[in-house]
């Protein structure tokens, strides 16, 4: 039986910076000791050890790490061919991975006692970073890989209860780079600060915690602290619905930040990490091969953490040429325009 993490809202950390020392909660410490085991085990594809890392000049700050054995040495992706794709148990699936994986079972302790889903905490083996897990609602439920507001939920709850303020999770949709089609999401440590952690936002439907990202590729962001992390989880799966719907792929990106601002704020407002941003990016549909040369746009690389897969490119690799590579896979101007106006008021009528 897999080792159960039990939490509840009072596990949250709220008080958190940037730039400020603090302890690794008991989420932190569950994560990085069960993964650190696994690597030592050798249950990984490839060690992954000290990544070069490089930030990019310019205003966006892009930050470029070279790992070439994630780029060689991960699973071939399966054949993604539309958004809406049904479970096929013939795929690998998650049903299929050895035991020894698994990391942990978390656990909500509830006040009213519902029943919820399991969410099983297991190691991606081919890590594009330390700590590098995935979470999978209930794996023998067998669900497609389409976002539910459960794993939304718990996905921001996990970074709620951890006291790094490096800690990410992270969605690719199909037709955007997921390459599995089992419901699951991507946690991992990263110890940079990415500007999406500050960037300034227009707010569209504030109530519901609903903002347009601005000075970054075009995009929505979220922002919720830690008494509003059920209603603003609704709010997100109602627009990835609508997204799912209209057949308009998707990459989610989950990360400490700042209260949401449409100018630069004063320092101590601009290191404040007490809730989260949700970034959410709509975005052309990528079926079949899935290969750029240089990186592929998901979920990091659109919140500016760029994994290269060989040294000419991340040597060599521009603040332009990621944004030209980059703009290839997000919506035209118009089309992006018109869906945040459709967005913006199916979450005032609801």
């Amino acid at each position: 039986m897999s080792l159960q993490f039990v939490y509840s809202d009072q596990d949250f950390v709220e008080d958190l910076c940037r730039g400020m020392a603090s302890k690794p909660s008991k989420f932190d410490t569950t994560i990085r000791t069960g993964w650190t085991d696994r690597m030592d085990r050798g249950l990984f594809r490839y060690n992954l050890g000290d990544l070069q890392t490089r930030i990019l000049p310019g205003p966006l700050s892009y930050l470029a790490q070279l790992n070439v054995q994630r780029g060689t040495q991960r699973r071939k992706p399966q054949e993604i061919l539309r958004i809406q794709q049904e479970f096929d148990a013939k795929q690998f699936n998650f049903n299929k991975i050895s035991p020894e994986e698994i990391i942990c079972e978390m656990i909500k302790d509830s006040e009213g006692g519902e029943e919820s889903c399991r969410m099983v905490v297991l190691v991606n083996v081919s890590p594009l970073e330390f700590g590098h897990c995935l979470f999978v609602p209930d794996p023998s439920r067998c669900f497609p890989q389409i976002l539910t507001k459960f794993i939304i939920q718990v996905g921001i709850e996990s970074v709620l209860l951890s006291s790094d303020p490096g800690y990410r999770v992270g969605f690719n949709s199909l037709g955007a780079f997921a390459s599995v089609n089992h419901l699951h999401m991507h946690g991992y440590y990263l110890d940079h600060e990415l500007k999406i952690e500050s960037a300034p936002v227009k707010p569209l439907v504030p109530g519901q915690g609903f903002y347009r990202l601005l000075d970054f590729p075009g995009g929505f962001m979220f922002y919720t602290e830690s008494e509003s992390v059920e209603k603003i989880s609704r709010a997100i799966c109602k627009v990835t619905d609508r997204l799912v719907a209209g057949n308009i792929a998707h990459n989610l990106y989950m990360t400490r930040g700042c209260p949401p601002c449409d100018h630069i704020q004063n320092e101590e407002d601009r290191l404040s990490r007490r809730g989260v941003r949700i970034a959410v990016w709509p975005r052309l549909s990528s079926f079949g091969a899935k290969e750029e040369s240089a990186f592929n746009v998901a979920l990091c690389e659109l919140a500016g953490h760029l994994p290269f897969k060989n040294k000419k490119d991340y040597e060599q690799a521009t603040e332009k040429d990621v944004i030209d590579i980059t703009q290839r896979y997000l919506l035209p101007d118009a089309e992006f325009q018109t869906l945040e106006e459709e967005l913006t008021g199916h979450l005032m009528d609801s």
